[in-house]
């Protein structure tokens, strides 16, 4: 073979690991940004009318939105633990949000993801890249004896809340969670620096919209419109609400501007995702602020249904993702991001590591199709919020279909999900060979996870109606 041949053969073979039709000029970086409690319908790209989103929706113009993205849990911790190691967070005992120990063990949950686990910051940091981790982390308990910190998973440089060692300065600031996308934007902004010679993986995982939310003054000017009338003496909660998200949208647009300015927008792939659904305003500490959207979807943080689940995904990498699209049909998981990742940046996967997600390299390339695995979840304890959004235990999501079911049958509800993303159209009765196959999947599904605490009101949507006996709780018990 001639060396022309030769160089030509070998650039084909790179591009198909790659997946694309067009050679990058080096291993792409990788900026993961990740708002907290975001809802589906909380950005103009996604419908919001009453607020403008304008970087994020240039960032959609730039790449591809999708409307048909996934997270692996309705709360925080197993979310994030998804997203870093490709599985579902159940098999590693993170089943709701990691607090204190003595919590963590009333509830049945870790109190820390296992380091031995494969995470894509340890494997792209095995391959070369340097690794960074700026904002919430919320992968240990914070008061747990020999908890492990970020660079056990594989982060070289980070800063982070509820560490000992990496905290950010100024956390006693009643108006630090206001300010602390800037500060987290900061220290992303020197990381890309001191990392422009070399390839990157960063996640900018910020603490809001999470509550407790209290925006500065200045934050807030431009919804003055929205307070509740001039002679009270109180703040409207979508002026706090908005005037949070407006903030998060600016500091983003300082990133991007950043990748810019040192000539690096053309080999970053930057995504944008959420960890779960919007905090309902019956949380205490969401009581003046609770307002965020899940657009057209049923449900809200800790709900198995869309809205609790369904999340904003957008993805930008010039000349490789394509640019102005919307794509809804593919349905893609944050179980995903990890072999996607590793597949774009010529990874190999571990000898015996299995995902829970797919490579979905070829769809960020703007090619949908059907995926090939179905998406699972579970939850264990109540929910907040009216009945309307207190799903099942359970939920399978399979092709067009989603199934929510408790492993009793008391409740068994199945939606197509193309035609229902409101979910409002419960198909069970009419098929019931789809509801068999499905169930069958889930039940299997749960029945291969560590055993554990099952609250009470997990499961169930009593309502105290008129001259009825008050709903009675049922004791904890390990699913079967």
């Amino acid at each position: 073979m001639n060396r022309r041949k030769f160089l030509g053969t070998a650039a084909a073979l790179g591009l198909a690991r790659l997946g694309f039709g067009q050679e990058p000029r080096r291993r792409p970086n990788v900026v993961f940004i990740l708002a907290d409690d975001l809802g589906w319908g909380d950005l103009s790209c996604y419908g919001q009318v009453r607020m403008k989103t304008p970087n994020l929706d240039r960032l959609a113009r730039q790449g591809t939105l999708f409307t048909q993205f996934y997270v692996a849990s309705a709360v925080c911790s197993p979310s994030r633990a998804a997203f870093m190691t490709g599985h579902f967070p159940a098999r590693h005992g993170i089943h709701s949000a990691i607090g204190g120990a003595r919590k963590n063990k009333q509830r049945g949950i870790a109190n820390w993801l296992d380091p031995k686990v494969p995470t894509i910051a340890r494997l792209l940091k095995g391959a070369g890249y340097a690794t960074g981790h700026f904002g919430k982390w919320h992968l240990v308990s914070v008061n747990a004896p020999d908890a492990p910190e970020p660079e056990a998973y594989g982060v070289e440089a980070c800063r982070i809340t509820g560490s000992k060692t990496h905290a950010f300065e100024g956390i006693q600031d009643p108006y630090f969670r206001a300010r602390s996308t800037s500060l987290i934007v900061d220290e992303a902004i020197r990381f890309i620096e001191a990392n422009r010679q070399r390839p990157f993986y960063l996640n900018v995982w910020t603490l809001i919209p999470h509550a407790t939310l209290h925006p500065t003054e200045e934050q807030m000017e431009p919804f003055r419109g929205l307070a509740p009338g001039r002679r009270l003496p109180y703040k409207g909660a979508f002026q706090i609400y908005y005037a949070t998200i407006r903030d998060l949208d600016t500091q983003v647009g300082r990133l991007l501007a950043k990748l810019d300015e040192l000539g690096l927008a053309d080999d970053t792939l930057v995504v944008f995702s959420s960890d779960n659904g919007p905090e309902d305003i019956q949380c205490r500490n969401a009581s003046h602020s609770g307002v965020g959207s899940p657009g057209p979807l049923r449900g809200r943080k800790r709900s198995l249904y869309e809205g609790g689940v369904r999340m904003p995904f957008i993805a930008r990498w010039p000349s490789h993702v394509p640019a102005g699209r919307a794509d809804k049909t593919s349905v893609v998981a944050a179980v995903d991001f990890l072999p996607t990742v590793c597949k774009l940046a010529g990874v190999d996967l571990p000898k015996g590591y299995q995902p829970d997600g797919e490579d979905v390299s070829d769809i960020l390339a703007g090619k949908p199709r059907p995926r090939t695995k179905p998406l699972f979840w579970e939850w264990r304890y109540r929910i907040l919020g009216p009945t309307i959004n207190q799903s099942p235990m359970l939920a399978v999501r399979d092709g067009d279909w989603k199934l929510l079911l408790n492993p009793d049958r008391s409740r068994v509800e199945l939606y197509r999900i193309a035609r229902d993303p409101s979910e409002v159209d419960n198909l069970a009765d009419q098929h019931p060979d789809i509801v068999e196959r499905l169930a069958a999947k889930a039940l299997a599904w749960q029945k291969s996870l560590p055993q554990g605490i099952v609250d009470p009101g997990a499961g169930r949507n009593d309502y105290r109606w008129p001259g009825t006996t008050p709903p009675q709780p049922v004791k904890p018990k390990a699913p079967k």
